[in-house]
């Protein structure tokens, strides 16, 4: 449990026992003011990431469809902060004992106790709630990419309401909040499945019930390639979100108010990087074996791949497990977008074979380096939180589609969501020009 660990975390300060208990080591006001640093500073790089998202899927969809995809990723980040204060924080985390499900009702910070000598809290309960929410920005942002280029803007965001408000923080209650699963003992560090997976789950029931951009499919199955619209700003994505990580998992270890905190973090960042190199690399070398050439829209999901798939155990692993989680992410993705692609599952930047193949691996590889789990309990964690999403998503999905409507016209698509939805070029300087790369 993230705020469980904390606690012991930050009691560990100034040569204390590495085994000492909150109680026995009261927090000092240094260590509380170094580990609310640390949720903040660890905040505002995931936040980063909002921007590393943008740009990435920016590039890989096409020129009439970029203003639009640029919006959603904005936007839904607005929704996430709105909704995870309303309703998603007590949902996660009030009062989730072991159960189900927190409370309903808006988020309150309570800092009196510090304020008046009390460091015991171990960081700023606004730290907290700005650490959490991001987290749940981005799971959101992993649906974006999928269903872009054919879904309707307003309803787009209509899930993301639903989703960061509801079914991103009751699954996140059974593990971070001190629910069932946790008490089971499954293990997810930073979010290769609360995170990542749960926002390809979601994805994966949307781009099904949406359908294939027109003309991705031929009448025989095979595959007809829509490029995106400049790979240069997917690369820039790529490493954007590639800093980001090392908030998002680093800023995870909950703490920096010690020695001992201090050396996780640094580990962490150290593995996270390695992984995402060997993802990046494994990726580039299968592409170039099965298909003679290296691609690098697969280079750069390969780099990803590896970060999902180190965030679930990034503290406990050697180096050299490092590379090989983090390499083996990068494989899963080159096998897996031809698999999607064989069921006509359109996605448009990878984000399933990224986020959802590789929190899976990612999280059911954790017991090889973390004795305290076992690969039973991640699997029933990755099976309830997985079926609990695709449950939902597609009660959402389906009450969207038979109410406001789901997909544009094929008319619209034909013309493009900047046009039909917004008015707006995202490149109005191309002029005709521009016609020709749609």
């Amino acid at each position: 449990m993230k705020k469980q660990i904390l606690l012991i975390a930050a009691a560990l300060v100034g040569g204390m026992p590495a085994l000492a208990l909150a109680e026995e080591a009261p927090v000092t006001e240094i260590a509380y003011i170094l580990n609310t640093f640390s949720f903040l500073i660890s905040g505002v790089l995931v936040m980063w990431m909002a921007a590393g998202f943008a740009m990435l899927e920016a590039g890989l969809v096409r020129t009439k469809n970029v203003a639009t995809i640029c919006l959603k990723n904005i936007s839904l980040f607005g929704i996430a902060g709105i909704l995870f204060y309303l309703m998603g924080y007590n949902l996660m985390y009030a009062g989730v004992d072991g159960g189900w499900i927190g409370s309903f009702g808006p988020w309150g910070a309570d800092d009196a106790a510090a304020l008046a000598g009390d460091y015991s809290a171990g960081y700023a309960a606004g730290s907290d709630w700005f650490f959490q929410m991001v987290f749940c920005g981005a799971a959101c942002s992993v649906v974006s990419g999928c269903v872009a280029e054919r879904i309707k803007l307003w309803s787009f965001l209509v899930f993301c309401a639903v989703l960061t408000g509801l079914i991103y923080p009751i699954q996140g209650s059974w593990v971070w909040g001190g629910g069932w699963l946790a008490e089971m003992g499954f293990s997810d560090y930073a979010g290769s499945t609360l995170v990542h997976s749960v926002g390809g789950w979601a994805a994966l029931t949307g781009a099904i019930i949406l359908g294939a951009r027109k003309g991705k499919y031929r009448a025989d199955g095979s595959i007809n390639p829509i490029p995106g619209s400049n790979l240069t700003l997917a690369t820039l994505g790529t490493f954007i979100l590639w800093m980001g990580w090392f908030g998002f998992n680093g800023g995870s270890a909950l703490a920096l108010g010690s020695a001992g905190s201090a050396i996780e973090q640094s580990n962490v960042y150290i593995n996270t990087n390695l992984a995402a190199a060997a993802g990046m690399i494994a990726a580039m070398l299968m592409v170039q074996v099965l298909y003679k050439k290296v691609d690098l829209t697969m280079a750069l999901n390969g780099a990803l791949a590896g970060l999902v798939s180190i965030t679930a155990g990034p503290a406990t692993p050697s180096p050299g497990l490092a590379l090989l989680i983090g390499g083996v992410g990068g494989i899963l993705v080159v096998l897996a977008v031809p698999f999607f692609d064989k069921f006509k599952i359109d996605d448009v930047v990878g984000a399933l074979s990224v986020h959802l193949v590789g929190g899976i691996w990612g999280t059911l590889a954790v017991p090889i380096s973390n004795s305290e789990t076992s690969f039973l309990t991640q699997l029933i964690g990755v099976a309830a939180i997985g079926a609990f999403v695709v449950i939902a998503s597609t009660i959402v999905w389906l009450l969207i589609k038979f109410t406001i409507g789901l997909r544009v016209s094929e008319e619209e698509e034909h013309q493009g969501c900047d046009q039909a939805e917004l008015g707006l070029e995202a490149y109005p300087e191309f002029g005709r020009g521009s016609q020709m790369l749609r």
